[in-house]
């Protein structure tokens, strides 16, 4: 028997190259999930520095305009399709989407579900899925730094880079952050020696707090400092390069700064100095799924764990209501918070 199921979703479109107040808010009828296939409520959906790209034509696969931007979401399993478990329905799951997931309801593949403790909130849960994946993997999957090390962070007021100083704390890591001065007490009481990025001589400052080297930068700025993110290092150190911010304004080809930093961290791993670059990339594996998905489960397992020990404190900038993303957006733009943007439903 055919289901007739409906549910009237809200989604937010990105029209093409807009400022935020250019998003659009559509309500359209979702038909019934597919085979392995649910129905998702959205209870938390997030403001990334992906979104931020994306609505300048930036993001290095972003679909074509107009598209529903939103790259993960946290939410409530409604329906279930023909093949899916039907206990699934009013469970709290988590997801990657990539695009899609900022709107009131959508439909997801079960099988890229992501369980989210009951005694987590939805939006602290939403604050650290891509967040905490991507700084758990970049410590402990690709870094590998051990107790007792030293790492630069910068950006540690960020989504990213706020969750990877309190992992790499917990780790028993010396973590040295950059932030602007405005956050320096925030970045202290995650545990961090803050820096202010802003210095003229900020390598010079780290370079002091850190004379013998550090065994791990992680950069999402790329650019120019790249070069000296990579003399920060110790021999044996690793660099992690997880983003291009600093050319996120360039006109031109989206893919030439990400180009550009591949050829340069590719080429930096043949020098003789035991020194390592790597590239971060989430998506990587992708074409090995079930693998990728059980690493994904994994290891938002050990971040939402340490959350619900109070280990680990999301760091939610704001919550803002669906409808006024332009508002939200804006926000994430300011450099004025710290922490994650939260997107939720209108009441």
């Amino acid at each position: 028997m055919t289901s007739t199921f409906t549910t009237n979703a809200t989604e937010i479109v990105l029209p093409g190259k807009v400022e935020p107040s250019g998003l659009t808010v559509h309500n359209r009828e979702l038909g019934p999930p597919a085979a392995g296939q649910v129905v998702l409520r959205m209870e938390a959906t997030g403001v990334s520095f992906a979104e931020q790209q994306m609505r300048r034509g930036k993001y290095y696969d972003q679909p074509a305009f107009p598209f529903v931007p939103g790259y993960d979401v946290v939410g409530t399993v409604t329906a279930t399709g023909p093949g899916v478990d039907t206990a699934l329905t009013g469970r709290r799951f988590a997801a990657v989407t990539k695009v899609g997931a900022w709107a009131s309801h959508l439909l997801l593949d079960a099988a890229d579900l992501l369980p989210v403790p009951d005694d987590v909130d939805a939006v602290a849960a939403e604050t650290v899925v891509v967040n905490g994946i991507t700084a758990w993997q970049m410590l402990h999957r690709v870094a590998k730094v051990r107790s007792g090390g030293t790492i630069v962070v910068l950006g540690a007021n960020g989504g990213v880079g706020s969750t990877l100083v309190q992992l790499a704390r917990h780790a028993g890591i010396t973590v040295i952050g950059t932030a602007s001065a405005r956050h320096h007490e925030a970045v202290r009481e995650l545990g961090a020696i803050p820096v202010d990025y802003r210095d003229p001589d900020l390598y010079g400052r780290i370079a002091e707090l850190a004379p013998a080297g550090v065994d791990a930068v992680f950069d999402h700025v790329g650019g120019a400092g790249l070069v000296r993110s990579w003399r920060l290092l110790r021999k044996g150190g690793t660099l992690v390069s997880y983003g291009t911010a600093a050319t996120k304004d360039d006109e031109g080809n989206s893919q030439l700064p990400v180009l550009k930093v591949f050829a340069r961290l590719f080429a930096w791993n043949y020098l003789p100095n035991g020194k390592s670059a790597h590239f971060y990339n989430f998506w990587a594996g992708l074409r090995r799924p079930e693998t990728f998905r059980a690493r994904l489960r994994e290891d938002l397992a050990q971040v939402l764990r340490l959350v619900s020990e109070g280990v680990v404190t999301p760091q939610i900038a704001a919550r803002i209501p669906l409808s006024d993303v332009a508002s939200a957006l804006s926000l994430a733009e300011s450099h004025t918070v710290a922490g994650k943007v939260i997107l939720i439903p209108d009441a």
